[in-house]
C-alpha cells in the first residue's frame, strides 16, 4: 500500500467543509484512498456506476437523512447531476442542527464536469483536491525511473513486469475511448480521438498547432479545440498557458501540450522499456512533461504555472508564479550534466526570477551560476511541496 501525498489534505477539508470533491482520472486510486479515509470512521459508500446504488438513491434526501451521522461516499457522482441539489438542501439543514462539516467524499473522473454542477450548488459548502498518478515523493528513489517509464497509475506501475505494465495501459486507453468519454456525452469516433491523443503524444511538450492538428485529422480547428477542451476536462492532457510577463518582447501565445502520464504517452506512441524510450526523439520533451506533473502535483493549490518563450528565443520551460507575485523559473534537461542555454539566461534577465533552477535526472545540487541551481527531481518537489 502507497500512502498517498493528498491523504492528508482530503483529511484536512473534511474538517473544514461539509463536502470534499476528490477529482482525478479513472484508475488513479480515487476509491481506494476514500476506502481508507473511511476505515477509520462510520461511513457509507455508493458507486454510482452500479444500477444498485442509483437506485437506493430514488430518494436522496430521505436515503442521506438516514445517514447523517456517517461520512457518505458517493463515486463518480457526475452521473447523477442533479444530487447537487439535494446535497446543498441536506449541507444546510444540517448546518442548523449543528452537524456542519465532513458529511461528504465525492469522487468524479470528470473535473470539469464535476466543478461546473457542485460549483453553482454547493459554492462555500465544497472543497477540491485532486488526486494524481503516483508522483516521486510517493515511491522508492530507486523506482522512480520505472515511474517515469510506465507512468503513475497505480496498476500500471505496479505490474509484475513491463509486458504487463503495457498490457494494462493499452486496454485504460482503449476503454477511455470506447466506453468511458462516449458516456459522458461526447459522440466522438474513438478511432479520430485516438489519432488525436496520439499526435499530441507525438508532440509532446510542443506548442499548440491547432491548425496542423485539424488538417491532420480532416477536420476544423473549432473540432479540435472541442476535442482538446474534453481531454483537458478528463485530466488526461495538460494545456500550459504562455506566461504573459510585463516585458518588452514578442511573446508566445500559444500554449503548450502535454500528455499528462508519462506512461500513457509512452503506450500510445509504443514504447515499451527505457532502451526504445531513449532512442527515441521523444525522450526529452517526455522527461520535460514528467518533471512538470510530477512538481505541479505537490504545488499549492494557489500556484499559477506556466512558461516563457519570446520569438528571440528566450526560454523557460515552467514559471511558477506564487501567491504576491513571486516567481520560480525551472529548466528541465535530461541527462547528468545540466547546462542552461543562453535561451534560459536571456528568460531569467527578463523577467527576474526570485529563484531559478535546472531540473535533471541526476541527484546532487550545485550552484550553475548566480542564482541558478542544479537540482534533482525529489529536491524540487520536496521544495515545492513545503511553498503551502
Amino acid at each position: 500500500m502507497i500512502e498517498r501525498l493528498c491523504h492528508r489534505t482530503v483529511l484536512e477539508r473534511l474538517a473544514s467543509f461539509p463536502a470534499v470533491a476528490l477529482i482525478g482520472p479513472r484508475q488513479v486510486g480515487k476509491t481506494t484512498l476514500a476506502e481508507t479515509i473511511a476505515a477509520d470512521r462510520p461511513s457509507i459508500y455508493l458507486d454510482l456506476e452500479s444500477a444498485a446504488d442509483r437506485a437506493r438513491l430514488s430518494d436522496p434526501a430521505m436515503f442521506l437523512d438516514m445517514h447523517e451521522d456517517k461520512l457518505v461516499i458517493l463515486d463518480e457522482v457526475h452521473r447523477l447531476p442533479g444530487l447537487f441539489r439535494e446535497l446543498r438542501g441536506l449541507i444546510d439543514r444540517g448546518r442548523r442542527k449543528g452537524s456542519g462539516n465532513g458529511r461528504f467524499l465525492l469522487l468524479g473522473s470528470a473535473s470539469m464536469d464535476l466543478l461546473r454542477q457542485s460549483g453553482e450548488s454547493l459554492a462555500g459548502r465544497i472543497a477540491y483536491v485532486e488526486l494524481a498518478p503516483f508522483g516521486v515523493l510517493e515511491v522508492p528513489e530507486a523506482e522512480q525511473e520505472r515511474l517515469w517509464i510506465r507512468g503513475g497509475f497505480p496498476l500500471s506501475f505496479l505490474a509484475d513486469d513491463e509486458r504487463q505494465s503495457m498490457i494494462w495501459r493499452e486496454n485504460f486507453i482503449r476503454t477511455y475511448l470506447e466506453r468511458d468519454i462516449p458516456e459522458l456525452g461526447p459522440r466522438i469516433p474513438a478511432e479520430t480521438l485516438h489519432r488525436f491523443w496520439t499526435m499530441l503524444a507525438h508532440g509532446q511538450g510542443g506548442l499548440l498547432n491547432a491548425a496542423q492538428l485539424a488538417r491532420s485529422l480532416a477536420v476544423d480547428g473549432k473540432t479540435v479545440a472541442r476535442y482538446l477542451d474534453l481531454m483537458v476536462d478528463l485530466l488526461l492532457v495538460r494545456r500550459l498557458r504562455p506566461y504573459h510577463a510585463n516585458v518588452r518582447k514578442r511573446l508566445v501565445k500559444s500554449p503548450k501540450v502535454y500528455v499528462r502520464d508519462s506512461g500513457i504517452a509512452h503506450a500510445l506512441l509504443g514504447i515499451g522499456n527505457l532502451d526504445t524510450l531513449l532512442g527515441h526523439p521523444v525522450a526529452g520533451a517526455s522527461w520535460e512533461g514528467f518533471v512538470i506533473e510530477n512538481l505541479l502535483a505537490v504545488a499549492p493549490a494557489t500556484t499559477q504555472p506556466g512558461f516563457y518563450r519570446t520569438s528571440a528565443g528566450a526560454e523557460i520551460d515552467l514559471i511558477l508564479e506564487w501567491p504576491g507575485g513571486r516567481v520560480w523559473a525551472i529548466e528541465i534537461k535530461l541527462g547528468l550534466a545540466p547546462r542552461p542555454g543562453k535561451g534560459f539566461h536571456n528568460a531569467i534577465q527578463d523577467i527576474g526570477p526570485e529563484r531559478s533552477f535546472v531540473v535533471y535526472a541526476g541527484r546532487d545540487r550545485y550552484p550553475l551560476g548566480e542564482n541558478i541551481e542544479a537540482i534533482g527531481l525529489d529536491a524540487l518537489a520536496k521544495e515545492i511541496s513545503q511553498q503551502g
